[in-house]
């Protein structure tokens, strides 16, 4: 239970307590907390680093003309250093990956580079949505504009790094405009179980030590195709346009590094899983 706005601390223990005691206390109560064995959590499938997975499906509806991919980048659960440099890396590229992808090539009206994060794992992604090119094409031209950015990453200036890490702690410092998106905040670190509400004067605070060098060694550990800890996997939906390179994509070889998914329930069950960043009931935990 979360109480928000102007409540003293003695007040929203009273209230969960009445609450508690409302629903387990009374003489003729059927409710009882759940055993931590009956307490079900979410978790994230590990990608296999220097993997490349790929999944390639037919659209359902067929007379929809759009094809897209998402790439997917898995890069690490939930920790502060790591957080800034994948932040500052999508600030960086995100507005370049738009003028290449969409401007440029006019690959797709729908095209974004983003970050996400799933039960506390972050990732990068690449959307496409396109009519115009298949989505084995799309996903190759996200790499291509990967191994084109490396060069940037490496000739970043002095300047332009600490342009960029000022302007991300500015938008870290920037206040809540109401009360609905700072309860978004605090539940998303419960319902994720990283219990980190000091999350923005940890980040700043490292934000403002991080040096050049420790941005590209991340970067080149992590991000850049061939690196030794990138995993990744492309979810490619061809429309009926596409038809024909969709029988193509399928019967070609898997290159090297490649692992291609048919199955995707069996290939979850056959991946490891990030572990969990919260327990069962009154057992959450900040480790």
């Amino acid at each position: 239970m979360l109480c928000s706005r102007n409540i003293e601390p003695g007040e929203a223990e009273s209230i969960v307590q009445e609450i508690e005691d409302t629903i387990f206390n009374t003489p003729n109560s059927v409710f009882k907390p759940m055993s931590p064995s009956q307490y079900l959590v979410k978790r994230v499938i590990m990608l296999e680093k220097e993997i490349k997975c790929c999944y390639q499906i037919e659209g359902l509806n067929q007379k929809n003309e759009n094809s897209s991919v998402v790439q997917y980048i898995q890069v690490h659960q939930d920790d502060a250093l790591s957080n800034i440099k994948l932040e500052l890396f999508s600030l960086i590229s995100s507005q370049p990956a738009f003028n290449q992808l969409r401007t440029v090539e006019q690959l797709g009206y729908i095209t974004y580079l983003s970050l996400r994060s799933d039960r506390g794992v972050w990732a990068l992604e690449v959307v496409i949505q396109s009519t115009v090119k298949d989505p084995s094409y799309l996903d190759s031209r996200i790499d291509e504009f990967f191994k084109t950015f490396e060069s940037k990453i490496h000739e970043l200036s002095d300047k332009d790094f600490k342009r960029n890490v000022k302007s991300l702690i500015d938008s870290k410092l920037e206040k809540f405009n109401n009360l609905w998106e700072e309860s978004g905040f605090y539940w998303g670190e419960i319902e994720a179980g990283t219990l980190k509400f000091d999350r923005v004067e940890s980040e700043v605070a490292l934000l403002r030590e991080l040096k050049k060098e420790e941005f590209i060694e991340f970067f080149d550990e992590y991000i850049k195709v061939d690196a030794p800890q990138r995993r990744t996997v492309s979810v490619q939906v061809f429309s009926g346009n596409h038809l024909a390179e969709f029988k193509k994509a399928i019967a070609e070889a898997d290159p090297p590094k490649t692992c291609r998914i048919t199955d995707i329930f069996g290939f979850k069950r056959s991946r490891p899983l990030h572990r969990s960043l919260k327990g069962g009931p009154g057992l959450i935990t900040m480790d």
